[in-house]
């Protein structure tokens, strides 16, 4: 399978941070993805860009928080996270990047 371009706007970043880690023990990996993308394009594209094989593909989306920017109030943007299950003697490495 060969990488497009458009896999690249799929996968935005990994996610590194406490639960993710702990999910990692159970050969998942999280990553942040574009809003509009569905699960088997999130599968697609990391089957593509990181050359494994994808077992299961779970979608969260986190709203925004509302915070205060210079004493005013706003909004942080949306979120939508990919928890990426692999197949068994798959992994990949998210600390050493690309």
């Amino acid at each position: 399978m060969s990488v497009k371009p458009e896999h690249y706007d799929v996968i935005k970043k990994p996610i590194i941070t406490e639960k993710a880690t702990m999910a990692s023990e159970n050969g998942a990996v999280v990553f942040q993805v574009d809003m509009d993308a569905t699960k088997p394009q999130i599968k697609e594209a990391v089957e593509a860009v990181f050359g494994v094989k994808v077992k299961a593909v779970n979608t969260v989306v986190t709203k925004g928080k509302t915070k205060r920017f210079r004493g005013r109030p706003g909004v942080r943007s949306d979120k939508k996270k990919a928890y990426v299950t692999l197949e068994e003697g798959n992994t990949i490495d998210v600390a050493s990047g690309l």
